[in-house]
């Protein structure tokens, strides 16, 4: 009979296993984006942005078409890294911008976290291809979006049926986090989700204030 270990998953994610690549997260592109709401978007992907930045997980930021079409990525993203300059491209599909992939193996890790608008095109792309070239990888389903409802779950369930695995930004974070007696990141990753995770957040807010409550105390 197997015996159960104090030892997590090699499934998960952790600050020292992946690489983060954030897709297309300009005004043209979030225009026709209707799976979700544009500042729900704008909220989530800032978050996966932060979490990502406080465990210093290797970030690579893509446009397409930044100058003559889809324009610049968004501010709030810009803030979060303010001295990397993201990669512009002509390709709808990320992978095949040779920038990237170098960008990519220059990393070495083989997890890599994708979020993306749209869904369809410019997630899918990628996570197909890296899929097929030995990647494991992770699509954040609510920092990314389709130009509608079906399109997204469409391309979400082609996605996993290809073997990437679903998740949502907060689930990230505390993915990452893991466990609370972890001090150096306790109170980055608690003022993101105050800032960042609705309700969860102002739970958090409301303990601190009324009880003095601490996560993992």
């Amino acid at each position: 009979m197997a015996q159960a270990k104090p030892v997590p998953a090699k499934s998960m994610l952790a600050p020292d296993n992946h690489t983060l690549i954030l897709i297309d997260h300009q005004p043209q592109m979030a225009f026709a984006t209707k799976s979700i709401e544009i500042v729900e978007l704008r909220n989530n992907v800032t978050g996966l942005a932060k979490a990502a930045k406080a465990f210093n997980v290797p970030t690579i930021l893509t446009t397409v078409a930044e100058k003559s079409f889809s324009g610049p990525m968004f501010p709030e993203l810009k803030a979060v890294f303010p001295d990397q300059k993201p990669i512009d491209r002509t390709t709808m599909n990320t992978w095949e911008d040779k920038r990237i992939t170098d960008e990519v193996n220059k990393i070495g890790k083989k997890k890599i976290v994708i979020a993306a608008l749209w869904t369809e095109v410019c997630g899918v792309g990628p996570v197909l291809s890296a899929i097929e070239q030995g990647y494991e990888v992770y699509f954040v389903t609510d920092a990314s979006g389709g130009v509608s409802l079906d399109a997204h779950n469409m391309a979400v369930q082609r996605m996993v049926q290809a073997g990437a695995h679903p998740i949502t930004w907060l689930q990230y974070m505390l993915e990452l986090q893991r466990d609370w007696a972890r001090g150096e990141t306790y109170n980055v990753v608690t003022g993101i989700a105050k800032e960042h995770g609705g309700g969860y957040g102002l739970g958090i807010i409301y303990a601190k204030e009324m009880f003095g409550a601490q996560e993992g105390h």
